[in-house]
């Protein structure tokens, strides 16, 4: 059995359960309120930021070149394919590059990236790629998902977004992270791959809270500190 297959199996019911959630059903049936989903785009462009900074601490840990390059090549796409689309996103609606990367990051996403990235900094390569895995292989379960829903390739503001991420361009960015976890983690004993499942799982539950953070337009508990 390969790693991945049985992350799949932790992960599965925590995955589908986003489909269920409002946010994300808004965006397949194109009913999502628009100021949600602009809430949306901005926390997750700077989320990605962080998130790219995960892609280069596996960079700088890879002992060897082809690890060193999938990791760059991870990073090349994050931050200029996927940050492309809410760059495009943001044209739409009148808001610039530099107001989108000044956005304010909410508590969610703060302590998501912040997860990430501890637990980049804190073990090999291993887990930095064990970090980043939810993140792309759900958005792809869940593009590839949607893709299915009547309509929601053709909506005239969500349908890039499902287009996207159930795009074959995408799914190969969640398949080399699929490939570079199966590789690294052969002959690895069982103590040290429960320690990578619980980091793939704790990122996939906030990836749920990501979800509900953009249902609920939150931002900080304490106005002073949205700010």
């Amino acid at each position: 059995m390969l790693f991945t297959d049985r992350l799949f199996k932790k992960v599965e019911p925590v995955w589908s359960s986003y489909l269920d959630h409002p946010f994300v059903k808004g965006i397949g049936e194109g009913t999502v309120d628009e100021d949600k989903f602009i809430h949306y785009m901005r926390q997750d462009y700077v989320y990605l930021i962080e998130y790219s900074r995960v892609f280069a601490i596996g960079s700088a840990k890879a002992k060897d070149l082809k690890t060193m390059t999938i990791f760059a090549n991870l990073l090349h796409g994050t931050m200029n394919y996927e940050m492309d689309l809410h760059r495009e996103y943001a044209a739409k609606i009148g808001i610039s590059n530099e107001e989108l990367e000044a956005t304010g990051p909410s508590s969610t996403m703060t302590a998501y990236t912040s997860y990430m990235i501890s637990q980049a900094q804190l073990g090999g390569v291993e887990n930095s790629i064990a970090a980043v895995l939810a993140c792309a292989w759900s958005y792809s379960f869940i593009g590839k998902e949607l893709a299915r829903w009547p309509g929601a390739l053709d909506h005239e503001l969500y349908g890039n977004w499902v287009r996207m991420y159930s795009s074959d361009e995408f799914a190969k960015i969640a398949e080399d992270c699929k490939e570079l976890i199966n590789d690294i983690t052969k002959d690895k004993p069982e103590d040290e791959l429960k320690a990578l499942e619980d980091i793939v799982l704790r990122t996939s539950y906030f990836e749920y809270m990501f979800w509900d953070m953009a249902e609920n337009i939150s931002t900080w508990p304490v106005k002073e500190l949205a700010r």
